[in-house]
Formats: C-alpha cells, sequence, structure tokens
C-alpha cells in the first residue's frame, strides 16, 4: 500500500472520530479512538512509540513518543489544543528525521471542522 492511500484512510478514520467524539477531550481518547478504527481498517498501527536520540553514537532515551505509526510508514501526531503552532510541526518533523520516514499527520482534534486541524509533513521540505 503506497503512502497516499494510507494516509486517505487515516484522515478518513480520523474524521470518523472527529464526528463521534467532537473537540475537547484529552489527546490520549483520540489516540485510543483512532488506533481501534485504524486497526479495524486492517492497518498495522504501533501507539506510543519511544524515539531515542543518537548522540555521538549512543542510544540516549530523551522522553520522545510517536503517538502512532501507521504501516511503519507514516507518523500521526495527535493534538487537542486551540490551535497548531510551529512548535508541533517542528516537532512531527523532528520524529520523522529521527525514524527516517517520509510523511507525518498532524491531527489536531480540537478545531471545530478537522479538515481545519490538519496538516500533512513531509521530511524534507516545510
Amino acid at each position: 500500500m503506497i503512502e497516499n492511500e494510507i494516509s486517505s484512510k487515516i484522515i478518513g478514520a480520523c474524521i470518523e472520530v472527529h464526528k463521534e467524539l467532537g473537540p475537547g477531550l484529552l489527546e490520549s481518547s483520540y489516540e485510543h479512538c483512532l488506533a481501534y478504527e485504524l486497526r479495524n481498517l486492517g492497518l498495522n498501527v504501533k501507539q506510543q512509540i519511544a524515539l531515542p536520540i543518537i548522540y555521538k553514537e549512543v542510544k540516549l532515551d530523551a522522553g520522545y513518543r510517536i503517538d502512532l505509526i501507521v504501516e511503519n510508514t507514516i507518523i500521526v501526531e495527535i493534538k487537542s489544543v486551540e490551535d497548531l503552532a510551529p512548535i508541533h510541526t517542528a516537532q512531527i518533523l523532528t520524529y520523522l528525521k529521527l525514524k527516517d520516514l517520509k510523511l507525518g499527520l498532524l491531527v489536531n482534534f480540537n478545531s471545530v471542522k478537522l479538515v481545519d486541524g490538519l496538516k500533512r509533513v513531509i521530511n524534507g521540505y516545510l
């Protein structure tokens, strides 16, 4: 399955979760529901993946955790904030670089319309 097909399924699942729950819940609530929806679509989903930093050839646990990795290809970072800020884009871009992945989705479930809180981030491009 190619990245665009996978990302379309992820976005559809995000919309479904947002329709059911609406805005205003904790990020962890959206994460668990989204993981459930994605697994029901037959996708491989990993949650809360520890992301060490390699510093001078040593792996260091710096406390980074990726919300979801779908099909070992796409990072999904979930937010429930008033507005997405540049730091949120920087966060997912950092995760993409550290995992050497190309595509990430930044999803703010606290948006009235989910489409307004959805951002595709591509490693190497802003």
